[in-house]
């Protein structure tokens, strides 16, 4: 099947927000990646930033958009906001997660369900028109792990086990008639060595 003729491809450029303290507040370490990474970005005809309304992940907006064109808005999406998209059942949840779910009820794990199927719902379909469009969205890490879920078609409990480094790079293209594509994943190329694999634990790293 050929591509729809009045469907362009949507670019999304997709970061957890900057390293950031206790309180939910960008460090230094923070800023300077969130800066990083709107160099890196800074080529690209970008659309619109989107962010997820907590503080961390605004202020990475703010602090990446210095470096972009001037001309995209910089607009909160409530449903890039931290949550847990899918809570798997008993049978289906690895021994490591078994603490971390539980006192889980039954409408938690639904409200944040709702919200992740809202996020793909908002974010992952092809742009309608002639003109492709680019996107950055800055959120956390559990909603990129459901989004790259979602590209992949895999099961929903395939969420857990993605992690994403503050400001590490994923690209997904979603293109017209065709499934999407993972361009890139957690690529931390634009930080300097001492800034990357903050979110992580810290272990030797490659």
């Amino acid at each position: 099947m050929l591509p729809d003729p009045l469907m362009a491809t949507r670019y999304l450029y997709i970061a957890r927000h900057g390293d950031a303290d206790a309180f939910g507040n960008l460090t230094d370490t923070g800023r300077e990646q969130a800066r990083l990474l709107g160099q890196r970005l800074a080529h690209l005809p970008v659309d619109a930033v989107w962010h997820s309304p907590l503080p961390r992940a605004a202020d990475s907006a703010q602090q990446l958009n210095i470096f972009l064109t001037g001309t995209a808005p910089v607009s909160e999406a409530p449903e890039l906001i931290d949550h847990v998209p899918y809570v798997p059942a008993p049978e289906e949840t690895p021994p490591s997660w078994v603490p971390f779910f539980d006192g889980y009820d039954g409408n938690e794990a639904e409200a944040g369900h709702e919200i992740a199927q809202s996020l793909t719902a908002r974010f992952t379909t092809p742009s309608e028109g002639d003109n492709d469009v680019h996107e950055v969205l800055i959120t956390h890490a559990y909603p990129i792990a459901w989004l790259i879920r979602h590209a992949l078609d895999a099961p929903a409990v395939r969420w857990l086990g993605l992690s994403s480094a503050n400001a590490a790079l994923t690209v997904i293209e979603n293109r017209p008639a065709l499934p999407p594509s993972i361009v890139m994943f957690n690529d931390m190329s634009h930080l300097r060595p001492e800034l990357q694999w903050t979110g992580f634990p810290k272990i030797l790293r490659p």
